[in-house]
């Protein structure tokens, strides 16, 4: 599973840094951002802002896509 933040559609809220720390993070911008490791994919658009996620922390991250009040993050099977 992959995934990425829409940052237009970023409300800023941090629900998903709440539910899934390991994989979001919300930036001095007020926006969330995906991570992978330790490294932060901040650059918005494309391949370079997308994240592969662990596969213990998919279900929080499907979650946290549900939950996000800008239905701003997406993910990508395979």
């Amino acid at each position: 599973m992959k995934v990425w933040i829409d940052q237009d559609l970023c409300t800023g809220d941090g629900l998903c840094e709440e539910i899934a720390p390991a994989v979001f993070t919300l930036l001095d911008d007020g926006l969330a951002y995906v991570k992978e490791s330790d490294q932060v994919r901040n650059e918005p658009g494309g391949v370079a802002g997308t994240a592969l996620v662990p596969e213990d922390l998919e279900d929080a991250v499907t979650e946290a896509a549900e939950e996000c009040p800008g239905e701003c993050i997406f993910i990508e099977q395979g």
